[in-house]
């Protein structure tokens, strides 16, 4: 067993899949979450800190004598909360705040694609002096695509073909937030890469495709991810290649050579067109929740000294191996998510033990679940998925829909259909 000490900040379904891969580390001998879920503090011990006080971060760490500080969610990113412990020689998976800002400011990211050229939806800003009818009117041939530029967890853009709807959130989002950003809709099939990023070097994690759409077929309303798989087969090796040149390589040059380098992992949601050329929907400045349980379990090397060699921008010196397997992970949502979500239900059929991430396995992500005596409860919208590793994705699927079939939740629902275009 290791000494290090690491400290995770969030309490979803991500941060459950950070305490697992950090879990299988030879090198961790403590974790800590905050604020943690009923499946977190199985490995790790949940610790009630005010995670957007960075001051409150910082104390915690230096008592605790924490080696790694990994983020999980953008606001308290985009706080700076990276900076304060950087200030304090507290290593941080996670960018500082000027940098977070390419998740915080969708202005701010489209302003740097244009200045690294890297291959972007058109768009024009709108305010309180625009004309907003000419602006629809100039994009009229396809569906509009609204983007609020602020923090709006997941759900900031609207993309529909109903006039009324686009020009009513585009007056809603100028009166709240000043400005909205009105763009191009681009064709084409989604995925994403993650990218692990330091001043030294970069590595490419397997790509993705998340299902956004609460209903099979990509029908309801957006939502934070009903599910995702990985690796994504319209990332060809040729499409791979576009990416990593045109876009990670230009973002990297770029982030790496300023006065405290990117330093985490760099979320690139991808618009792959007809003609196999990749386009940036949007940059997160953190792992995605749920491409996160589907990607760490496909990395063979030790997670801690990926996290821990970023952080100390040593990531040029780490080979970083993956499995050559497939992941799937299907979320189990409460009733009425993800408008008004019903809590506090009680959970039957929940395994707590703590998996072993290999081939052929599937396991719960804890997301929206806390404890009462003996009882598991509801407490968030989306409530859990679970996940799987597998030869082919068409036995990640069985054994991950196999799992979820033996869970009960009154009012939950879940997708049928995840890696479905895949398979």
């Amino acid at each position: 067993m290791g000494s290090a000490r690491v400290l995770i900040i969030g309490g979803g379904g991500r941060e459950h899949a950070l305490c697992l891969g950090l879990a299988q580390s030879h090198k961790v001998a403590q974790i800590f979450c905050s604020p943690g879920n009923a499946g977190t503090a199985n490995m790790a011990s949940n610790v009630l800190i005010d995670i957007n006080n960075n001051t409150a971060v910082v104390d915690f760490c230096q008592k605790e004598s924490i080696d790694l500080v990994v983020v999980g969610p953008e606001a308290p990113l985009c706080n700076s909360l990276a900076d304060a412990l950087i200030a304090r020689d507290i290593p941080c998976f996670g960018p500082v705040g000027s940098l977070a800002n390419l998740e915080g400011s969708k202005l701010h990211a489209k302003t740097i694609m244009q200045q690294v050229n890297v291959p972007t939806a058109g768009f024009v800003v709108l305010d309180s002096n625009s004309d907003i009818d000419s602006a629809l009117n100039s994009y009229r041939a396809n569906p509009w695509v609204i983007k609020r530029d602020v923090l709006a967890g997941g759900k900031g853009v609207v993309v529909t073909a109903d006039f009324d709807e686009a020009k009513a959130f585009i007056v809603d989002s100028i009166s709240s937030d000043g400005k909205v950003l009105l763009e191009e809709f681009l064709p084409g099939e989604e995925a994403s890469m993650l990218v692990v990023m330091d001043g030294s070097g970069y590595v490419c994690l397997p790509s993705s495709q998340d299902h956004k759409r609460a209903y099979d077929g990509d029908m309801g309303p957006n939502t934070g991810g009903m599910g995702a798989y990985s690796p994504a087969p319209i990332i060809t090796d040729v499409v791979f290649d576009k990416v990593n040149s045109r876009i990670v390589k230009p973002m990297f040059d770029f982030l790496s050579n300023l006065a405290v380098p990117y330093r985490g992992v760099l979320y690139v949601g991808l618009m792959i067109t007809d003609d196999g050329d990749p386009n940036v929907v949007e940059f997160n400045v953190r792992f995605g929740d749920p491409e996160c349980q589907i990607t760490l379990p496909l990395i063979k090397s030790d997670l801690f000294d990926l996290l821990n060699s970023t952080a100390h921008d040593r990531l040029d010196q780490l080979r970083v191996e993956f499995h050559d397997a497939h992941a799937l992970t299907i979320v189990l949502a409460s009733e009425g998510y993800p408008s008004k979500p019903v809590k506090d239900r009680i959970i039957a059929g929940l395994d707590y033990s703590t998996p072993s991430l290999t081939i052929g396995q599937s396991w719960i992500n804890f997301a929206g679940v806390k404890q009462l005596g003996s009882e598991s409860l509801s407490s968030g919208g989306r409530v859990l998925s679970c996940s799987a590793l597998a030869e082919s994705l068409t036995i990640a699927s069985q054994l991950a829909y196999e799992l979820i079939e033996s869970i009960e939740l009154e009012g939950s629902f879940y997708r049928r259909d995840i890696g479905g275009r895949a398979l």
